[in-house]
C-alpha cells in the first residue's frame, strides 16, 4: 500500500527581480512529505531553504509549480485564503520568537489557539497540558516574554505553535540564537512531540540539530542536490553522525 503524502510539490519555481535581474531561487523541485516525518532542510547560505520552507508553508507562493496539501493546491489560494489555510493546518517556530511583549505567556498561546477555537476553558486546560509537556511551569505563564529566558521563550512558541494542533509544525532555524544548552533542549522538545507523531519540516545549517530529523534535504542553488534517511532519532547513536556526516561530504559542505 502506497504511503500517504501530506504535502507535494511539483515543478515548483520561485523568482525575484533584483535590479532588473532575475534570480532563481528555487528551481524545479519535486518534494513529497509524509505524515510523522522529521524532515530537516540544509545547504549553504542563499541555497534556498528558508524560500522553500516559506512556500510550502503558504507563506510564500511560488512563481510557478504547484504545492498541494491533501486535496487542496495551495499555490492556487488568495492571500486571504491563506492565512486560513496556515492557521488551521501549520504550525511555525522561528529563531526570532515573535512573543507579544505586552501578553502574558499563556495570553501569547491563547491569542493564536482563539482564532480557530471557541471554548477557551478547554483550550486552557490544552495549553497547561503542552506547557507541561515542555516544561514551563505554573509560575511562568502569568509572567511576559521579557521576564523569561530565550531557552523558555522558544518553547513558549512551541506550545504557540501547537495549539491548534496543525499536521506541520515549520521550523526556520529554532536554535540559532540560543546557546548550546537551551538549544539542546528546544531540540529535544521538537523530537520528543516528532515521536508522539508531529510531522515536523526543520531548516537548519547545524549538525547537531539535524541529526535530529530522519530525512535530509541538501539544497543547492535552488535545487534538491541529495536526501538522506537518516532514521528515527536515537541519542547516542554515532553511526547516525557519521552518516549524516559523509553525506554532507559528499554534498559539498
Amino acid at each position: 500500500m502506497p504511503q500517504q503524502i501530506l504535502l507535494q510539490t511539483q515543478k515548483l519555481c520561485k523568482t525575484f527581480s533584483n535590479g532588473g535581474t532575475q534570480q532563481h531561487v528555487l528551481k524545479n523541485i519535486d518534494l513529497e512529505l509524509y505524515p510523522g516525518d522529521f524532515t530537516v532542510i540544509m545547504g549553504a547560505s542563499g541555497a534556498g531553504k528558508s524560500t522553500l520552507l516559506y512556500a510550502l508553508s503558504g507563506m510564500d507562493t511560488p512563481t510557478l509549480g504547484a504545492i498541494t496539501f491533501g486535496n487542496q493546491t495551495i499555490s492556487d489560494l488568495s492571500q486571504d485564503e491563506l492565512a486560513v489555510f496556515r492557521r488551521n493546518h501549520c504550525g511555525f517556530v522561528f529563531q526570532q520568537i515573535y512573543l507579544i511583549d505586552g501578553m502574558s505567556v499563556m495570553d501569547n498561546v491563547l491569542c493564536a489557539g482563539l482564532l480557530i477555537h471557541k471554548d477557551k476553558k478547554a483550550l486552557v486546560s490544552k495549553a497547561k497540558q503542552l506547557f507541561e509537556a515542555v516544561g514551563i511551569s505554573e509560575d511562568m505563564w502569568k509572567k511576559f516574554p521579557t521576564q523569561i529566558s530565550g531557552g523558555e521563550a522558544q518553547r513558549v512558541g512551541i506550545v504557540r505553535a501547537l495549539i491548534n494542533s496543525p499536521e506541520i509544525l515549520f521550523a526556520d532555524e529554532p536554535t540559532g540564537a540560543l546557546n548550546s544548552k537551551t538549544g539542546i533542549d528546544v531540540l529535544d522538545t521538537l523530537t520528543k512531540f516528532n515521536e508522539q507523531g508531529q510531522s515536523v519540516v526543520m531548516v537548519t545549517h547545524d549538525m547537531r540539530s539535524a541529526r535530529r530529523g530522519n530525512r535530509i534535504l541538501y539544497l543547492k542553488d535552488g535545487a534538491i542536490l541529495g536526501e538522506c534517511d537518516l532514521g528515527k532519532y536515537a541519542h547516542g547513536d554515532t553511526k547516525r553522525h557519521e552518516k549524516l556526516s559523509a553525506f554532507l561530504k559528499n554534498m559539498g559542505w
